[in-house]
């Protein structure tokens, strides 16, 4: 079993303790808990971003005011809000694959990622990214980038958060913005993971 998975196990066993707790002591209903992950699965969260990156990748121009500025792009989309005041986009091309991070705490752009997840956060992963952060890929994500592609990895800050348009795969021609929004995942929003493969 994999670093990762076991992280994620633990997570999972912390977050139905506290959850049965709050329950417990009066303090949450499981009817509460229910709305609240309602909320993050289907109207915040990395499926927003997806919708973002598939109407960039459907439309030309969208993509390029996107690129301007796209807490503005984003707007015109209804995706705002609180931590997502000065989003900056950063493309991946054929050529160069990027990466962002926080090294001072957990700065992350919410209208289009949802809540960070515990490794953005994690001092280690803060820290090595930025040192080694091909090594970082293939260890922790299983995610390999070509030799000839350059790593950028971008710093995100109170000021700044910067996020990923990952390339949109081939053999997507003439899909609808909902298909392609499938594909997009958050890891590939963050840049250490790919879009989901397409179905041959």
């Amino acid at each position: 079993m994999s670093a990762r998975i076991r992280t994620q196990e633990q997570i999972a066993a912390r977050v139905k303790a506290l959850e049965s707790m709050l329950i417990e002591q009066g303090i949450m209903t499981t009817q509460a808990i229910d709305r609240m992950v309602e909320i993050y699965e289907h109207e915040v969260g990395p499926q927003l971003g997806a919708k973002v990156v598939a109407k960039a990748w459907s439309d030309p121009r969208f993509k390029a005011r996107l690129v301007e500025d796209a807490s503005e792009a984003c707007k015109e989309l209804g995706i705002s809000g609180l931590q997502g005041e000065d989003m900056v986009v950063v493309q991946n091309t054929d050529t160069v694959h990027n990466i962002i991070v926080c090294t001072l705490c957990s700065c992350y752009p919410w209208p289009v990622l949802g809540l960070p997840p515990n490794w953005y956060k994690d001092p280690q992963y803060r820290a090595a990214i930025t040192r080694e952060p091909r090594k970082v890929l293939h260890d922790s994500f299983d995610f390999t980038v070509p030799e000839d592609v350059e790593v950028r990895v971008w710093d995100s800050s109170s000021e700044m958060r910067y996020w990923v348009l990952p390339q949109r795969p081939g053999g997507t021609e003439g899909w609808t913005e909902e298909r392609l929004a499938e594909l997009v995942t958050r890891d590939s929003m963050i840049g250490v993971g790919p879009v989901a493969a397409v179905a041959s």
